[in-house]
């Protein structure tokens, strides 16, 4: 999803500079789903035939280099084909170093080609080079001005509209808050790692709660078990959220007073609807993933760099590779983080607009 969402100003600068071009966004079915009915600056989504490197999460940005063979499945050759059936004038990328999604691209017959070219990659047409340490936001608007493409001075975050089908999707959750000012605390991210300990969410949380806002535990149905054990740690009543799709989601992250959670997905979709936020994140990452400004959103940083088990350092350019093979330790950089540092950044947000 974060991937998703930090292309998302580039998008809007493309289509705000060719505003009469068709423009048609390549992704997963989810995204084409999502994007249904709503309001934004892509004409079209189709939908990616399975390829590794190119909508692989694991490969996505070129950690795994392509056999560089040029022989695809039957399916993704067909689409490619397809691809060239649209005549198409430009094709641009956003993913990585080109090693595996650049082949691809060049397979389409667009008369211009644009993206980031890291040798060995095959070369494009215009290509800046990808280096890892770079906001995510500003790398993809980068690549957009190699077409041309500019965005205005508040073009830089991501912003996704909320519509009424969203709304509708809320109800249940809605009549559970029974109207209350809510926060939303998302406790779970894919990489254990960037996890903060769900005893000091509960007590972020029993704080809150003392204030008289209402608490939304959110998660995925995979995480409902984490969703659980920041409930059990707290000393009053909250409310499960694991089972909205992404586009209730959105509803629900829009209309709360704050959410504070991990750096994963629902965060940086927290931050494109427009709500307040407090972000939890292991220092190095705020360089590719925190918000550009602060008008709305507050951070909380871990520093810890060594693998608290083993000394092990994370080194350059892949956050958390560890300098040998034998650190695989399943430990939290961000559990440092103070609940009162949190707390103090939540209480300055929830200021900004009414006293509870």
């Amino acid at each position: 999803m974060g991937d998703f969402i930090v292309i998302l100003p580039a998008l809007d600068a493309i289509k705000r500079t060719y505003p009469e071009a068709e423009l048609i966004l390549l992704a997963k079915p989810w995204v084409k789903e999502f994007f249904s009915g709503r309001p934004s600056p892509v004409d079209r989504v189709l939908s990616l035939p399975p390829l590794a490197g190119v909508n692989d999460p694991v490969e996505s940005k070129g950690r795994v280099p392509s056999t560089g063979s040029g022989v695809y499945p039957v399916e993704v050759e067909l689409f490619c084909q397809a691809m060239q059936g649209e005549k198409l004038d430009v094709v641009i990328h956003m993913q990585g170093d080109g090693k595996s999604v650049n082949p691809f691209i060049n397979k389409f017959a667009a008369r211009v080609t644009a993206g980031m070219c890291n040798p060995p990659a095959e070369s494009l047409d215009r290509s800046i080079p990808y280096v890892h340490y770079q906001s995510e936001v500003l790398r993809n608007l980068e690549v957009a001005s190699l077409i041309g493409a500019r965005t205005t001075s508040t073009g830089f975050e991501p912003r996704i509209e909320v519509t009424e089908s969203d709304e509708q999707e809320t109800e249940s959750v809605r009549q559970t808050i029974k109207g209350k000012p809510y926060v939303v605390i998302h406790p779970g991210a894919d990489d254990i790692r960037r996890v903060w300990p769900a005893v000091r969410f509960a007590e972020a949380a029993d704080c809150l709660l003392e204030k008289g806002y209402a608490v939304v535990v959110t998660g995925t149905p995979k995480e409902e078990e984490r969703v659980a054990t920041v409930i059990r740690a707290m000393s009053r009543p909250a409310i499960p959220c694991t089972r909205l799709g992404l586009c209730g989601l959105a509803a629900l992250l829009q209309h709360s007073a704050l959410v504070i959670s991990n750096d994963t997905g629902p965060l940086h979709l927290a931050r494109a609807v427009g709500a307040r936020t407090v972000g939890i994140y292991w220092a190095p990452n705020i360089l590719n993933w925190g918000p550009l400004s602060r008008d709305r959103h507050r951070l909380a940083i871990g520093w810890q760099l060594e693998c608290p088990q083993c000394g092990i350092r994370p080194v350059s350019p892949w956050p958390f590779q560890p300098q040998t093979s034998d650190c695989s330790h399943p430990y939290s950089f961000v559990e440092s983080v103070p609940v009162a540092e949190v707390l103090a950044l939540a209480t300055e947000l929830l200021g900004l607009t009414t006293e509870h």
